[in-house]
């Protein structure tokens, strides 16, 4: 029974219900930074493999879309990395 008190005080505590909304906030910054740089990571202006493929922004073709947002614009095709 002590140890149910005793953890009860222990997260009222640690888990305050003002805190939730940094929490949140900064796990959704985290995420968002995350996914931010793979999508960086993955562009044709990157070089991974200097001695396979050097220059891989020469190889877009024409109709490709390589921006995160087209407003107003049509592509034929959306930019795919094959490797790094």
């Amino acid at each position: 029974m002590s140890a149910t008190i005793a953890r009860a005080g222990f997260m009222k505590n640690w888990f305050r219900v003002e805190i939730l909304p940094i929490y949140a906030v900064t796990g959704v910054a985290v995420v968002g930074a995350g996914w931010y740089l793979t999508r960086l990571a993955r562009g044709p202006e990157v070089v991974w493999d200097k001695k396979n493929n050097p220059t891989p922004w020469n190889n877009i073709q024409d109709g490709t879309q390589v921006k995160l947002m087209s407003v107003n614009q049509k592509f034929d095709r959306k930019y795919s990395r094959d490797r790094f």
